[in-house]
């Protein structure tokens, strides 16, 4: 009985009127109106019933739109007669809103209602815009004022300047209602600028255009479209001189530049409009350059000139040019110098008078005498001429990159004409050379302290004084160290580059830094050298103490085996691989234990092995201490080496057994060795190919006459000899005896052309016997 009224107490609590949640409901949402685009403002939308739980005032209902602008009014609010607790909530299209289906075909509407006393409620509807059977002119066409077009005087005639675009498009026709417009309407709905464009010269002018557009039905909206015509931005064609005159002498020939007229405007042409006849000049109609037409003879001519603009002919300007045609007087003046040369130092103060010319001319005077300057604008800007002097217009800076670009000379002409004729004119080049003046003293680095180890090595470099000087060439300096180079100051310094290098030992030991003085002195910054200057730096130069590190040999315990030589020899075994720190530092290599009879010695790093007469196989333990540089304190590396040593004389007996030796890695020693090799081009090869086979052939040619040239000899004085043996023996037939004096005698003797020997010749068995 207890357990079921604790039950009943806790149901009674649970449906008590003050614990639970009242809310107001919107039984209609969420669902989907549709809207024809025609509606027109204040068309009814959509009704929503509001439930509230009790019949209380009426409830809050907000509309709001996920579109950023909706045409629909805020929510009205109406009771329902028949229940106290049902609300009608109206939506209602804004006053002026303009539906589209093309651009907006769906709405999402947030309702928000909240009861007093109630939680909020929040649902959606969905408003569907439907295409209307109207057809409709877009806004501001359609509005009562029209829309607004701006365009320029300038445009070009027949531009499209508005379009019509109602809705739907297709099959529409357009009229234009007032006809009192030189503007132009197409069947497209396109307005057209007029056919021969607007006058640009009118101020600001508007037209106005009242279009009617139809649809295949019958069906018709109209507006407005307001054209306003702007003045030009474009600038109108104007001659900056309207009058002036050109004076040249006679004798200029056809086709030769006369003077140039200059307007201002845009697309500007140039035509000469007077005089038509006697035609003596014509004019380039892009240009404005006025040319003669055939040679000149004293004459004056007015001509008239129109610009105009090629794309707006009505945009023109004239213009009149008075051409003086005048004789000549054919000698130019005398001038002396005929040529000037000069070098000027580069301290010389504008003003200066760098010459004065001398002209002189039979026929006139000085006073009718002119003097200008051509040339580059570089010597136009730092010469100038006073008449006929030559003066400096501004400072003559050697110790500049613009100088040193022009390559510190100046070239121009002095013009002289006798008034102002071209035809009597003399001109004399001038050529002027800036030299240098040693200005300014050499400066000393901002920092001139350097650091260097101690166990520097001879020729380290230690540092670079970098001096400075202001004279061109800029830092053209020459470096010496005061005091030389000696064991007190253990360092020299390079001449052109100012490099400290270490010419001594260093050690810290002894002294822990050095002050050095160095003298800067400039060179090629003047011709006079003996206007050079100089200047003192102290430069600082602190050793660095090096700690004394164990040499580090790899590796520490070797075990080697060699078969000895003959007695009397050496016999290398092995070469130690060490190395301290600095990489620099000497190590000395010292046999320490093992070498009781001497076996072995060092030789440098390399242990070498000296044979004797023992026969018996022996192992060596060999000790090696290794150190480096030798100071106070010596710290060094004992290498073990184990070396077994067999006989010479001593066999080894094949085995079939495999003997396996652990010996410790040695690092093996690699030596590369680059060998020049020279791969000729194909070319070369065949040009050398080709010379050599001519030089034979040459060769052979030349060995072949030699032999020919060396047997004739031989056998014309054979054929001479067997001749006077003939006659010899004819003779005496007939005389009975020989005669002493007979030119026709043989002896018999004859030289070998060849060899040069003689011998004795047998005439009747042709054989020879040498003498």
């Amino acid at each position: 009985m207890g357990m079921h009224r604790h039950l009943t107490f806790l149901l009674l609590s649970l449906y008590a009127p003050g614990t639970f949640v009242r809310a107001t409901v919107l039984p209609d949402l969420p669902r989907v109106v549709a809207l024809s685009e025609d509606a027109v403002s204040g068309t009814h939308v959509a009704e929503v019933t509001v439930s509230c739980s009790n019949s209380s005032s009426s409830p809050n209902v907000t509309l709001d739109s996920i579109e950023s602008d909706h045409p629909f009014n805020s929510i009205a609010i109406s009771s329902d007669p028949t229940d106290a607790t049902m609300f009608r909530a109206e939506v209602t299209l804004r006053a002026g809103a303009e539906l589209n289906a093309r651009q907006v075909n769906q709405y999402t509407l947030i309702l928000r209602a909240a009861c007093p006393g109630e939680d909020e409620v929040e649902e959606r509807l969905f408003v569907w815009v439907t295409a209307g059977h109207v057809l409709r002119c877009d806004s501001p066409f359609a509005s009562a004022e029209g829309d607004v077009v701006q365009v320029l005087a300038d445009v070009a005639p027949r531009t499209p300047l508005y379009v019509v675009l109602p809705q739907p498009l297709g099959g529409l026709t357009f009229r234009l209602r007032n006809h009192n417009t030189p503007l132009m309407l197409t069947r497209r709905g396109v307005v057209l600028a007029p056919d021969n464009g607007f006058d640009p010269s009118k101020d600001t002018q508007t037209f106005r255009l009242e279009i009617e557009v139809m649809d295949r039905h019958g069906r018709n909206c109209s507006g407005a479209v307001r054209v306003e015509v702007l003045p030009s931005l474009r600038p109108h064609v104007t001659f900056l001189e309207p009058h002036w005159a050109v004076t040249v002498t006679e004798g200029i020939g056809p086709w030769e530049v006369v003077t140039q007229v200059h307007a201002r405007g845009d697309n500007v042409r140039y035509a000469i409009l007077a005089p038509v006849a006697p035609m003596l000049f014509t004019i380039d109609e892009v240009t404005g350059e006025i040319r003669s037409t055939r040679r000149l003879e004293v004459i004056r001519a007015h001509l008239l000139i129109r610009a105009y603009n090629m794309l707006h002919p009505d945009d023109h300007a004239t213009a009149t040019v008075n051409v003086t045609v005048q004789g000549t007087d054919r000698q130019a003046p005398r001038c002396v110098p005929a040529i000037f040369v000069s070098q000027v130092p580069e301290t010389v103060s504008p003003g200066s008078i760098l010459v004065t010319m001398r002209c002189s001319k039979s026929t006139s005077t000085d006073g009718c005498l002119h003097y200008a300057l051509e040339g580059p604008p570089s010597s136009r800007s730092h010469f100038c001429m006073e008449g006929p002097q030559l003066k400096v217009n501004t400072t003559l800076d050697y110790d500049s990159e613009v100088m040193a670009a022009l390559g510190f000379q100046f070239t121009a002409t002095i013009v002289v004409t006798v008034g102002g004729q071209p035809l009597q004119t003399t001109r004399v080049p001038v050529l002027v050379t800036v030299t240098p003046v040693n200005e300014f003293r050499p400066a000393c680095p901002n920092s001139a302290t350097f650091t260097v180890p101690e166990t520097a090595a001879f020729s380290s470099v230690v540092g670079r004084v970098a001096g400075t000087d202001r004279d061109y060439p800029l830092d053209s300096l020459e470096y010496s160290l005061e005091g030389g180079s000696g064991p007190a100051q253990p360092f020299s310094i390079d001449r052109r580059t100012g490099e400290i290098r270490v010419v001594g030992p260093l050690g810290s030991q002894q002294q822990k830094s050095y002050r050095l003085v160095v003298r800067l002195t400039d060179a090629h910054n003047d011709l006079d050298l003996s206007k050079r200057q100089s200047r003192l730096c102290e430069v600082s130069v602190r050793l660095q103490a090096v700690p004394d590190q164990l040499p580090v040999c790899i590796p520490e315990v070797q075990e080697l085996q060699i078969t000895a030589g003959s007695p009397g020899s050496r016999q290398p075994v092995t070469r130690l691989v060490c190395h301290s720190s600095p990489d620099s530092a000497v190590l000395t290599y010292t046999i320490v234990g093992g070498n009781e009879d001497g076996r072995f010695r060092l030789e440098g790093n390399t242990l070498v092995y000296l044979p004797s007469d023992r026969a018996s196989p022996h192992p060596f333990v060999l000790l090696v201490e290794v150190w480096g540089s030798p100071g106070a304190r010596r710290r060094s590396t004992v290498v073990a080496l184990v070396v077994h040593v067999a006989p010479r004389s001593t066999p080894v007996p094949p085995s079939t057994t495999t003997q396996h030796t652990t010996l410790l890695q040695k690092e093996p020693l690699v030596v590369v060795q680059t060998e020049a090799v020279w791969h000729p081009p194909a070319w070369f090869v065949v040009v050398l190919t080709i010379s050599g086979a001519l030089l034979l052939a040459t060769l052979g040619c030349m060995a072949w006459k030699l032999l020919c040239s060396n047997r004739a000899p031989s056998r014309r004085f054979l054929a001479r000899s067997s001749w006077d043996v003939v006659e010899h023996s004819r003779g005496k037939e007939e005389q009975g005896h020989p005669h002493a004096s007979s030119p026709g005698q043989f002896d018999g003797r004859a030289q070998d052309p060849r060899s040069g020997r003689d011998y004795l010749f047998n005439s009747g068995t042709g054989a020879r016997r040498w003498i």
